[in-house]
């Protein structure tokens, strides 16, 4: 039976990840926002994905279902982290939402949430700590950090407004 390692990502949520008897690395992270990724890598190289796919709840359900598991395990990994109750996520500034071309201070982000933007990645760089006048371009990433709940009202307001 194959070995799952577990790998806390602080700030973040946990990894579970195991290699298969073909040898290759299969993995789930939790983000403490509820989002899931899974993803397959070289067993030698962990960070290096061939395969990544971004799964919503009723997806890691229906896998999770089809594979045999159960939603209790679910509920307990939530609960863990909604107990640490700080989590980091990375939010992705799509073209045409409302913010695209305005700065952080005109989506007033943290006052309407309380969640922080601790940095923003463009293009591979990274602007930490970027104030209220930074300006936000589509395909921007944003590195936000906040409770679960925050960050979920961030993610609507980047898509809605």
């Amino acid at each position: 039976m194959a070995r799952i390692e577990e790998t806390p990502l602080p700030g973040l949520g946990i990894r579970y990840d195991f290699v298969t008897e073909e040898g290759q690395r299969v993995g789930v992270i939790h983000h403490r926002t509820g989002r899931r990724e899974l993803f397959i890598c070289p067993p030698d190289d962990p960070d290096t994905t061939s395969l990544t796919l971004n799964l919503t709840d009723d997806d890691s359900h229906a896998l999770s279902d089809a594979l045999g598991g159960s939603r209790i395990i679910e509920s307990l990994t939530q609960l863990q982290q909604q107990i640490e109750g700080l989590a980091i996520d990375w939010l992705t500034v799509e073209e045409g939402t409302a913010y695209a071309d305005k700065t952080i201070g005109e989506a007033r982000i943290r006052t309407r949430t309380g969640v922080s933007v601790v940095a923003v990645i463009r293009n591979e760089n990274a602007s930490p700590a970027p104030g209220p006048d930074f300006h936000l371009d589509a395909g921007d990433v944003l590195v936000v950090v906040g409770t679960p709940e925050g960050i979920e009202n961030v993610r609507e307001i980047l898509s809605t407004g």
